[in-house]
């Protein structure tokens, strides 16, 4: 996998990860407490979270990626 198609995968995890804490403000405030559509989308966001991060453990682990320090310097 190139390091583009890696990064489009991790962008595209954060975009869900907004998109879905963004759903849970808007049920927040329509549903105001009638629903469990924000427990429901905020339970999501978690999830993806969590999945994101453990995808990143695992990447490393594997060595398909490899994690630099910000302004690190190569040499």
């Amino acid at each position: 996998m190139n390091d583009s198609l890696k990064t489009l995968l991790i962008i595209a995890f954060l975009v869900v990860i907004v998109w879905n804490l963004g759903a849970g403000l808007y049920y927040m405030l329509v549903d105001k407490g009638q629903s469990k559509r924000t427990v429901n989308a905020l339970t999501r966001r978690i999830a993806l979270s969590v999945a994101l991060i453990l995808i990143i453990v695992l990447s490393i682990k594997m060595g398909w990626i490899q994690p630099h320090g910000i302004g690190s310097n190569p040499n």
